[in-house]
Formats: C-alpha cells, sequence, structure tokens
C-alpha cells in the first residue's frame, strides 16, 4: 500500500511496516505492548500509522535479539539511545556485562560437548564389544544407577 503522508512525515499501515521489517504483523503487536515501539498514531479509520522511525526501531530490536539481549534489555538499550553524552558509556557496560554472560554460556557448552563425547564414546565401545548382539547401553544404565543413588 502506497505511503500516507501525515504532516511532513510519510506514514504507512502495520502491513507494509510488516513487510519493510520481514516481521509479522502479531510480532509487530507484540513488540507495541512490550513498549520497544511508541503507540502507533491512527488515521481516521483507526488504522495504525507508522513512520520510518518504526522500521529503525523495530531492526535495533532484531539486531539486538541476534546479539542475545532480551527484550528487556533492548528497552533499557533504547533508553540510553536518548542520552547522546552518556550512551557510549552506558553501552559499554551492556556490552560487558553480555560477553561475561557469553563466555559463561561458551563454557557451559564446552563441558556438555566434553560430556556428549564421552558418552559416545561409551555407547561406541558397547557397540563395538557386543558385535551385532543386543546389549543395555551404558549410558542409560548410568542414568539409572545415578538415580537411584
Amino acid at each position: 500500500m502506497p505511503s500516507i503522508h501525515n504532516g511532513e512525515q510519510p506514514t504507512f499501515q502495520i502491513g507494509e511496516l510488516a513487510k519493510r521489517t520481514d516481521l509479522s504483523i502479531d510480532a509487530i503487536r507484540f513488540y507495541e505492548r512490550r513498549k520497544l515501539l511508541p503507540p502507533a498514531s491512527r488515521s481516521t479509520g483507526r488504522f495504525r500509522l507508522y513512520t520510518t522511525d518504526a522500521i529503525e526501531r523495530l531492526r535495533f530490536v532484531q539486531r539486538m535479539q541476534g546479539l542475545g539481549f532480551s527484550l528487556q534489555e533492548i528497552k533499557e538499550l533504547m533508553g540510553v539511545r536518548g542520552d547522546r553524552a552518556h550512551a557510549c558509556s552506558a553501552v559499554r557496560e551492556f556490552l560487558k556485562t553480555k560477553l561475561a554472560d557469553v563466555a559463561v554460556r561458551i563454557r557451559e557448552l564446552q563441558q556438555l560437548d566434553t560430556e556428549l563425547k564421552a558418552d559416545l564414546r561409551r555407547c561406541n565401545r558397547a557397540l563395538k564389544q557386543q558385535r551385532g548382539k543386543t546389549c543395555t547401553c551404558p549410558v542409560l544404565e548410568g542414568e539409572e544407577r545415578a538415580s537411584n543413588a
């Protein structure tokens, strides 16, 4: 649908915003309810009207979610955007915190990787020893022993 001009800035309806941001209409409404988008102005027919600012905000939300920020963190970051004088130092703190979180997750995933590889080796050894005969799974047996202890 072509843009509707409201005053000086072009506006468009939610369907057009969805197309321009590759988001569903439901996702846009969700972000509105979470106050990541300011309430849209309304046309005389009560249709929501958005400006290019909405596109920028939604792209920012998508980019920050891609970096692992929660919606609450994104909302806080949006608040920081308005305070240009202190924005960089505030964002720096957000990034340092997020990097620390990522480091913890990496350690947890490395531990999971180690455990999964050990269990796979146990299964491979058991299957090799049985040479096609049925055998009990050492991983499942280990789980039963751990839960009975």
